[in-house]
């Protein structure tokens, strides 16, 4: 097995934290497992494993359990003592602020829920008052979860639209209309915890290298597509940030000529075939021309679901139009992940949003698309799945940057 760069740890004093990382990453990934075998996989000497156990056992961390299984002979000798992560030692609170929704998750260190509220907002509402409602939720949750709040982390929060994690701000939230909303700080004042704020779709990329497919995984690209479409990286294992734009995928061009408007000013930008908007307006262009069709009595349906749900629905009934539509916003999604594929050459590509939620129907196009226009047959070696967490990928992605920002990464040393 090769070691991620991130998990190779040091001996020098003066990185303990970056040491203690590597430890709880074995520990998060290949528990039960042994000193002997954290000291090789993290190339740390054994002395310095052992004495960074023994704090984190003090701590009621890590616990001992048992002897280690290894599938290769040991030989003889004494069985080594097996060590795994209590993840009922600390928490977070994940915070998904959606458009006209907000979720509140409070989750172990595996990122697995034990409490899930939400709310609506309108999109009228100022950022201010929006912020003083997930306050309230988030206290709302804890209260409800039955933890005690010197066991949680912090509080993650992922957002849409251009972040800035260093000051904890949303620079541009087109969807919400948010400009330079300073979340970190609001909510800190308000909850009385540490706050980490990033673009929702890095989180919902940090999550999956984490704590989902993607943790033997060197290089991932995780692609969301509803109102917008925006992409996360994990880079040899490091969520890559980047500057304020990283990942605004959907503002790559795929139409050089002829493209329809985009909501940046631009025009032929990948969201604006792809977006869950622009498929629900061409569906309901379509009814209109096919007023007979099934296509039309599914979009002039109200209370069956949401549009994209009864588009879905007519096309899993075999409508022509409908299946025709998504086939070919499908080959547009495919011919900017064959450019994803061409720039960074992912092993695997989680698709999530609309994408997941059809991928019966869409996810075979995309797929052959992406194969045939990636460049030297690097198409080939791509997985291409949908989210391990589901419609939770959101409000998990955000308690992964708490669990990260404030477990996983020890900035002081201490818990």
């Amino acid at each position: 097995m090769t070691t991620r760069r991130s998990l190779l740890g040091s001996s020098s004093s003066a990185i303990k934290s970056h040491n203690l990382r590597a430890i709880l990453l074995i520990l998060l990934w290949h528990q039960p497992v042994s000193r002997v075998r954290i000291a090789r996989l993290t190339g740390l000497s054994t002395t310095t494993v052992t004495n960074l156990i023994t704090e984190l056992l003090d701590q009621g961390i890590v616990a001992e359990e048992g002897s280690e299984q290894l599938s290769e002979g040991r030989g003889v000798g004494r069985p080594r003592v097996a060590l795994r992560l209590v993840p009922e030692a600390r928490y977070a609170v994940g915070v998904h602020i959606g458009v006209g929704r907000v979720r509140v998750a409070i989750t172990d260190l595996f990122a697995r829920p034990l409490h899930l509220e939400e709310i609506e907002h309108s999109l009228d509402q100022p950022a201010g008052q929006v912020l003083d409602a997930i306050a309230a939720l988030v206290g709302e949750a804890i209260a409800a979860s039955g933890v005690h709040r010197e066991q949680i982390t912090g509080i993650g929060v992922g957002a849409s639209g251009l972040v800035d994690p260093a000051r904890g701000v949303n620079v541009l939230a087109p969807n919400l209309g948010w400009r330079d909303i300073p979340i970190r700080d609001r909510l800190a004042g308000c909850c009385g915890l540490p706050v980490f704020v990033d673009n929702n779709v890095r989180a919902m990329a940090l999550a999956e290298a984490l704590f989902g497919a993607g943790k033997d995984v060197r290089v991932l690209a995780f692609v969301y597509a509803r109102i917008g479409v925006g992409a996360g990286f994990i880079l040899d294992g490091q969520l890559y940030r980047g500057g304020a734009g990283a990942g605004e995928i959907g503002h790559m061009t795929v139409v050089a000529d002829g493209g329809e408007p985009c909501r940046c000013g631009s025009t032929g930008c990948l969201e604006t075939p792809v977006s869950e908007p622009a498929i629900v307006r061409r569906a309901q262009a379509l009814a209109v021309q096919q007023p007979d069709s099934l296509l039309a009595r599914a979009v002039s349906a109200p209370g069956n679901g949401s549009p994209i749900e009864r588009l879905f629905a007519a096309a899993r009934a075999g409508d022509p139009a409908a299946l025709a539509l998504l086939d070919e916003r499908a080959a547009y999604m495919g011919i900017g992940l064959a450019n994803l594929v061409n720039t960074l050459s992912p092993e695997l590509i989680i698709l999530g949003g609309i994408f997941a939620q059809g991928a019966d129907l869409l996810l075979p196009t995309v797929e052959r698309t992406l194969r045939e226009r990636a460049f030297a047959g690097l198409g080939e070696r791509v997985l291409l799945r949908t989210p391990t967490f589901g419609q939770d990928a959101g409000v998990i992605g955000a308690a992964a940057l708490a669990l990260d920002a404030f477990f996983y990464e020890q900035t002081e040393g201490t818990f």
